[in-house]
């Protein structure tokens, strides 16, 4: 791959800016009384609005995890997406990223934002699509732990006598932000901008039948400790736009009970619900009534910095191993 124009010089760790952990994702509404009852329907709680009523109306959503939120939905003239946030390793890494990247911002306070903390914002020097990262934000203990079900298996059966499942309709209570995805619209350069100044590595790469590679998904790489597979995803095309943002509920029988909830309610599926080879995720996308895609998943997979690389051709049968049939839109 051709070196980017931008050469990061050396950083407080290694070289790279370290993030720990994605965060939360941003988007604006035209809509945002309609899309604030899809959100609710698709797992979230609202944990604080700001100018309520106003035009510059913005509400906040977490899931039942430790982030303090997860989705930040504000009202605006156009539907738009705002970026994906990831946490810092320390201050050093907001400081050296606002002193040292040309599309960075200055520090600036989160204020009035759920956790609080410091926040920098980066823009990809190709498309402008900002992403941010964040410093010293508060957690929150998890709020609704759930318990392991016990599963029958032919030979093997873990649940005793007279002990049945049982569940109860509703959404599926979203736990985290699992990843978010990019088109871009120049896939080397966006690409090496992103792992040389951050700790991003790919994990499986994919390229066209002429060899040129077009998508990348990324893991962040925080040595031996084990990470989801993906955190973030880019891939080539001629306009760029978020693909989609994905969040991890607690299990297959979650993730169903939510598909049959959103079905019922009368909002748009978009694929699914079936199972991604790269990842292995059992995925279920949903259109909001914006038209973004956001996704529930279940049983991703893990790697760390001793997994290898996977490349191979760009195809839809690479992208699911059971389902309904891949929209013909899907990855446009």
């Amino acid at each position: 791959m051709s070196p980017s124009a931008i050469s990061p010089p050396p950083s407080p760790k290694e070289g790279k800016i370290n993030l720990k952990r994605i965060a939360h994702v941003y988007y604006t509404h035209r809509d945002s009384e309609a899309q604030h009852g899809f959100l609710q329907d698709f797992g979230f709680t609202e944990t604080k609005r700001l100018n309520a009523g106003k035009d510059n109306e913005k509400i906040y959503y977490k899931g039942y995890g430790s982030e303090p939120f997860l989705y930040c939905s504000s009202k605006g003239q156009d539907n738009a997406f705002g970026g994906g946030a990831f946490v810092v390793e320390s201050r050093a890494d907001l400081e050296y990223a606002a002193r040292t990247i040309p599309t960075a911002s200055k520090i600036h306070e989160l204020v009035d934002t759920p956790g609080g903390g410091e926040c920098v914002t980066i823009k990809d020097p190709v498309d402008g699509w900002p992403l941010h990262l964040v410093y010293g934000q508060e957690q929150k203990e998890v709020s609704e732990p759930h318990s392991e079900r016990e599963y029958n298996f032919p030979l093997e059966k873990h649940r005793s006598v007279n002990k049945s499942q049982r569940f109860q309709k509703g959404p599926a209570q979203i736990y985290k932000i699992g990843h978010f995805g990019m088109c871009v619209t120049n896939f080397d350069k966006s690409l090496d901008f992103w792992t040389s100044y951050f700790n991003f590595k790919p994990t499986d790469m994919l390229h066209a039948p002429d060899g040129k590679d077009v998508m990348a998904f990324m893991h962040l790489d925080l040595g031996e400790d084990m990470v989801d597979h993906h955190c973030f995803f880019i891939f080539e095309g001629p306009v760029s736009h978020v693909h989609h943002s994905s969040f991890e509920v607690f299990d297959f029988d979650t993730q169903v009970l939510g598909h049959d909830w959103l079905t019922k309610q009368g909002y748009e599926n978009c694929w699914g619900v079936g199972r991604h080879i790269l990842g292995s995720q059992i995925f279920d996308y949903w259109f909001d009534p914006s038209k973004f895609i956001l996704e529930h998943y279940v049983d991703g997979d893990l790697v760390n910095s001793k997994t290898p690389i996977t490349k191979d051709v760009a195809s839809p049968d690479g992208l699911y191993v059971w389902g309904p049939d891949v929209p013909p839109t899907f990855m446009d």
